[in-house]
This record gives structure tokens, C-alpha cells and sequence, in this order.
């Protein structure tokens, strides 16, 4: 593995898609084209199918390379329209994960409004075996989306967990239908639970890639032994913390990594965010922080290679970006610049311009 210095954004290839949504949790299928999870937005006006209403959750294929690039709506997503019923639980995209020619998404789960605050509690999985034309539950029916009363442990893959821990799950990628992984095992990250000290604390597990489905193949990571190696439990109240991030304000939808296999390098690239930190700098109109770790191991131990404690795309101190991912298509031959993807909530004139797929280049500076 090549010496990593640091990473430096370049901030004359910034491009942004218009259209309106956040999120973009990606994933690369064998052909190339990669499945991009779109949250809270209507996504792009000039597409295809494009239906003018607000989704919680919409997913669509995503063709080309920075800066030509084609959004297909895929019409077999089954629809989470937002505010259509109050009384059905509302769903929220997380990772997704193209392997084996299938799609495998997770979906977190909202509370109750009675039961405040306003968190996630639990994690539904869902997955398609052609390509997302259609899309099937866990255990194989046609999706049905749950309302809060219909919840269990037989439809939720994590549900009434200790800390109410695996609700945000983020999933590593490798390569075009995780081709660059070499130990069939799939690794999920998310916040340790939802107590506010438990935001910053990064948990693993991993599974089986045949075995994706069945919640019981499912092992927590426990901690690292001297000579690198993890230790596993099937025990989810054994997990363990794989990193912990520094405090900020509203932890409850900060920290959701973008973690992806560096190929060419050899090294596992994580991307991750937080509301500022401290009491001056967190929240409200202010800058969010951005950090990037590598590790060479999905368990880490991660080392912090470059930081901004004021994120704020072509110098713009009003700016609001969050939620970074890697793409997992756009690494550069060598591993030496990505992709990265984001929003940015920044009110420009009483409206949103930038909240959508926002796309810029970021450079791998080496030894």
C-alpha cells in the first residue's frame, strides 16, 4: 500500500445536477451502471418518469462518468411517497449493495410521533434479483412497507436491538458487483445506538454474501486482537466500537459513513460527517465538519487523513454540505483521486439550489 499523505477536493470540478434530494447512498452493478439512493426530493425534473411528488426514499440507476451523466427512474421501486398517510411508518434509504447480479437495500425505520425524540429504531431489508425491475421483502413477498403497529423482528431485519443499534446502516463497497472482495463476507456500519453518546461510535457486522438474508448468519464486530485480526459474536450485545468521532450538535443523522475499497491502492477509503463540533461551531447555519479515514481492514484500526472543520465547497462560508459518499465506480486507475458525492442545504434567495446530487473530484495525495 502506497504512503497516503492526504486528500484535497478540487474545487473546480464541482458540478451540481439540479433536481432536489439527499442521501445518495451508491453501489456499482456489474455493467457499470450504479443504483443511487435518493432521500426527501423529487429527483430530476428532465428524467423519465419523473412524477413532480416528494419521496422519502427513491432509487435510481445512474449511468456515465463526471461530468456526463444520465439518471434513470426506475419505475419497479416501490413507492414511498412522502405525507401520503400519516399513519404509515415512513422509511428512509440506507445502504445498498449490488453483489452477485442482486441488489440488496437497507431502509431505516422512524419512531412514533408519541415516542419523541425523532430518531430511527429499526432497519428493513429489501433486495431485487433483476436488476431493480422489482423488488421483494426479506423473506421473498412482494415489499410491503410496514406501518408502526405491523413492525417485528420477522419483517425488520434489525428491530427492538439493544440501543436501538443498526437503524442507520451504511454498507462497504468493492468494486462493480463487489467484485474486489476476497473473504465473501459483506460488512454493515452503523452508530453504536441512539443515545447521544452512542451517535459517535462507529459498529460493524458482517455477514456471509450468500447468506445476506437470513438475519441469524449475521456477526458483530467485538474488538481487534494484537496482531490485527478481529474478533466476531453473533451476540449483537457484544458489539463492539470500531471507531469513535468527535460530539456534535444533532448526532441523530450525523456520522452515517461512506466507507469503499481502494483497489488499486489497497486500502478502505471512509468518508463521514458531524454538525460541527463544539458549542460554537455546531448547528444551525453553520458549515458541517467533513473528515477521511483509510484503514487496511474493514475493522480498521482507521487513521484520519484529512479533515475540515468548516466544510464549505468553493470557499462558500454558507455553506451547508453533508452526507459525503464515495462513488464506488468513479476511482481513478491508479486510486489516486475519487468521486465524491453530497448536498448542500444552503438557502440561496428563499429556495434550495443546491439541494441535490452534488459531485466533485477529490485528489489522493501519495508518497
Amino acid at each position: 500500500m502506497k504512503t497516503i499523505l492526504g486528500i484535497r477536493r478540487l474545487e473546480e470540478t464541482l458540478h451540481r445536477s439540479g433536481g432536489s434530494g439527499d442521501n445518495w447512498h451508491m453501489t456499482c452493478a456489474r455493467d457499470g451502471r450504479q443504483f443511487v439512493v435518493m432521500g426527501d426530493g423529487k429527483g430530476w425534473p428532465d428524467v423519465a418518469g419523473y412524477t413532480g411528488q416528494t419521496y422519502d426514499t427513491r432509487v435510481y440507476g445512474l449511468h456515465g462518468d463526471p461530468p456526463d451523466l444520465e439518471y434513470e427512474h426506475l419505475h419497479g421501486y416501490p413507492d414511498l411517497v412522502s405525507g401520503k398517510d400519516p399513519q404509515q411508518s415512513r422509511y428512509y434509504g440506507g445502504g445498498i449493495l449490488a453483489i452477485d447480479d442482486h441488489i440488496y437495500h437497507f431502509l431505516s425505520a422512524q419512531n412514533r410521533s408519541s415516542d419523541p425524540p425523532v430518531r430511527f429504531v429499526g432497519a428493513k431489508l429489501i433486495y431485487s434479483t433483476d436488476q431493480g425491475r422489482t423488488w421483494k421483502n426479506q423473506a421473498g413477498s412482494p415489499v410491503y412497507w410496514e406501518n408502526e403497529a405491523q413492525r417485528t423482528r420477522e419483517n425488520m431485519v434489525f428491530f427492538d436491538e439493544p440501543g436501538e443499534a443498526f437503524s442507520l446502516v451504511s454498507l462497504l463497497q468493492m468494486g462493480r458487483n463487489y467484485e474486489d472482495n476476497s473473504d465473501g463476507y459483506v460488512y454493515g456500519y452503523a452508530p453504536a445506538g441512539n443515545h447521544e453518546d452512542m451517535m459517535n461510535q462507529l459498529v460493524l457486522f458482517r455477514v456471509p454474501q450468500t447468506r445476506i438474508l437470513h438475519r441469524s448468519e449475521y456477526e458483530f464486530f467485538v474488538s481487534c486482537n494484537h496482531d490485527g485480526a478481529a474478533t466476531w459474536s453473533k451476540d449483537i450485545g457484544d458489539r463492539g466500537v470500531v471507531h469513535t468521532f468527535a460530539q456534535c450538535r444533532w448526532p441523530w443523522t450525523c456520522w452515517r459513513p461512506s466507507i469503499v475499497y481502494n483497489a488499486p491502492l489497497g486500502v478502505f477509503m471512509m468518508a463521514n460527517w458531524g454538525m460541527g463540533q463544539g458549542a460554537e461551531a455546531a448547528g444551525g447555519d453553520n458549515p458541517a465538519y467533513l473528515g477521511f479515514w483509510l484503514a487496511e481492514h474493514p475493522w480498521g484500526p482507521w487513521r484520519l487523513v484529512h479533515e475540515e472543520t468548516e466544510w464549505t465547497p468553493l470557499g462558500d462560508p454558507r455553506a451547508q454540505a453533508y452526507q459525503p459518499q464515495i462513488s464506488p465506480k468513479w476511482i481513478a486507475g491508479d486510486g489516486r483521486s475519487f468521486w465524491l458525492v453530497y448536498t448542500d442545504f444552503q438557502s440561496v434567495d428563499g429556495g434550495l439550489p443546491y439541494y441535490c446530487f452534488n459531485y466533485q473530484k477529490v485528489e489522493i495525495l501519495t508518497a
